[in-house]
């Protein structure tokens, strides 16, 4: 799989966890040079608190449109170390 935006490859890995519809890459195959700190978390029930990042490529940003769960409960500990992205992120079979 691999997840694009702005014209650049923000993911890429044959080993996604797919989890209520999104694909969760492990975080070594992220691009860490796209992605800026944010302020922004939410929670969720049974996965727990999540934390974003915006991506910025090519001057552009996307805020908050990466997300992980630094510390998933243990119903979601498969996607412990991993990352999704929303907001226009393309992620498809690579």
């Amino acid at each position: 799989m691999k997840a694009t935006w702005n014209g650049q490859i923000i993911a890429r890995s044959s080993d996604t966890v797919v989890v209520e519809g999104n694909h969760y890459f492990p975080l070594e195959s992220v691009r860490q040079e796209f992605l800026r700190p944010s302020d922004t978390h939410t929670v969720c029930p049974w996965k727990g608190t999540a934390s974003y990042s915006t991506l910025e490529v090519g001057g552009e940003r996307n805020p908050d449109a990466a997300w992980f769960y630094p510390e998933p409960k243990d119903a979601a500990r498969q996607i412990r170390g991993r990352v999704a992205f929303w907001k226009g992120v393309q992620v498809q079979e690579d």
